[in-house]
Formats: structure tokens, sequence, C-alpha cells
């Protein structure tokens, strides 16, 4: 059985790391409200985006043009381009596992095509690193604060490598905040666009520009927005998951406090129980 000095050290320790999860957790309160606000209120611009695409690509149909834009071009996938958004830090449960077991069975399923991973988090590189994956990419330090040139950035390059014909299909892998308490695991498809078949046609837009040279301009963009929302969104779930991880954590560690509790009591009684134990028994050889 621990000694007292034992039991109380570790309580005192128990205690110390309470307050480091609650403090941590009260951290990414804050940082869930302004990660949040950002995240929804990408929402309608991304939503209003997809219906002017809609639009413009049932305007520019029927084009000679339309049909040659590199973006639209639909090849067999034989060469597959991955990017996974996770974090670059950890102690938020389950969120990154189930990214990368998410991955890893798109992996799977894809064992005959030639797959590469763009990594956008520390989490994502170091786990594809250890495992030995075809990284062309890596990108450390952007998912806490994402800035859309950096999105930008990383879009141009994965539209050069489809428009060059170095992959034949890219691939977008990311945690989508739904709750607080449930995170949505996101897979899609940003390259080529798929451009739907029953597209819309009753906004009737007045073109200064040939649709044709607008869908040009729209498509990049788009890929572009879908990696910032990637970015916004996997930020937000994030802080949603390392709350809920923090709070389990800091209700563990009260278990544990009453559990070391009861114990140095008991101790202490039972310390205190032979002790009057012995004295009762010297006084009665001495009597």
């Amino acid at each position: 059985m621990p000694s007292l000095i034992d039991l109380r050290r570790r309580i005192r320790s128990v205690k110390n790391m309470q307050q480091i999860t609650k403090a941590m957790k009260m951290v990414s309160a804050a940082k869930l409200r302004r990660a949040q606000e950002q995240a929804i209120a990408s929402r309608p611009y991304a939503g209003i985006m997809e219906r002017v695409l809609r639009n413009v690509a049932a305007a520019a149909r029927s084009t000679e043009e339309t049909a040659d834009l590199p973006l639209l071009q639909v090849r067999e996938e034989k060469r597959i381009q991955l990017i996974v958004v996770s974090s670059d830090t950890g102690l938020a449960g389950a969120f990154n596992s189930n990214l990368f077991r998410m991955a890893q069975r798109f992996v799977d399923e894809h064992h005959a095509a030639e797959l590469r991973i763009e990594a956008i988090g520390r989490k994502g590189r170091d786990y594809f690193r250890r495992r030995n994956f075809n990284l062309t990419g890596e990108h450390v330090g952007i998912v806490d604060k994402p800035k859309y040139h950096q999105a930008a950035e990383i879009a141009d390059e994965m539209i050069r490598r489809y428009r060059d014909a170095e992959t034949d299909a890219v691939y977008l892998a990311f945690n989508e905040f739904k709750s607080v308490m449930a995170p949505n695991l996101r897979l899609r498809k940003i390259l080529p666009v798929e451009l739907p078949e029953n597209a819309d046609l009753q906004i009737d837009y007045i073109y200064e520009q040939p649709p044709g040279e607008l869908l040009r301009t729209l498509l990049p963009r788009y890929v572009e927005l879908e990696i910032y929302r990637a970015l916004l969104e996997s930020i937000s779930a994030y802080h949603a998951a390392r709350m809920t991880a923090m709070d389990a954590a800091s209700s563990n560690a009260g278990d544990v406090i009453s559990d070391l509790t009861l114990t140095l009591n008991r101790v202490r009684q039972a310390s205190i129980t032979r002790e009057i134990i012995e004295i009762v028994s010297g006084a009665a050889a001495l009597g």
C-alpha cells in the first residue's frame, strides 16, 4: 500500500494536471468561437459561388471553348493527389486518428493507382512520413490561422499539376465542423471540377464577357475556395474536439482525485488505528 507522502504527491500532481486541462479547455472555447464564426460566414459565399458557377456553366455548356477547359477534363484516375488537412498539435481526442483512418481506406480502395499525399498540418505530415507515403508537399503552421492566400497557393499548385497532366484527380480530406460533440469527416473531389448535368437555367444573366471566358476565370477561384473552406472548417472542428477532450480529461482528473483522497483517508485512518493499538498494547504491557 502506498504511503501517505506518495498519495499526497499524486493528488497534488493530478490537481496540477486538472488545472492545465481546464485552462486548455477555456482557450479552445475562445478560439472555437472565432473559428466557428469564420467557417459559418464562408458557407453562404461558397453556396453563391456554386450557384453562379452552375448557371454560367449551363450558359456556356454548348460552346466548344467549355469542352476544352483543362479543369473540366475527365481522365482515367491513374495518378491521384490526396490533400489531407490535419492539425499541427494533438490533445484533441480522435480528431486526427479518424481522419487518417478515412485517408487510409481511400488509399486501400485506390491501391491500383499511383497515389500522392499533400499534407496540411504537422500531424498529417508526421503520420504519412512514418509510413513512407509519397509526399508531394507539406504545409505546417497554416491551419491555426488560415489565410486565403495560403489556400490559393496550394490550389494554384494543384491546378498546375492537373493542367500539366501530372495527376488525373485531386481529392480533399478534412474534418467539417458540424457540432461541438461530433465533427463530420468529408472527402471531396475538387479536380476535375464536376458540373451538375441538370443546371438551373432560371437565372438569366446578362454577360459582358462570353460565358466560356467567365467559366475559365471562375473554375480556379472555385478550387481555391474549396481548399480555404476546408482549412476554416478543420480548425473549427479541431477546437471543438479539443474542448471536448479537455473537458473529459478534467472530469477524469476529478474522479482520480476523489479515489486518491478516499485511499488517503483510509491509509491515514489505518495508521492512526495502528498507533492507538500500539499505545494500548504498550500500556497493557507496563501494567
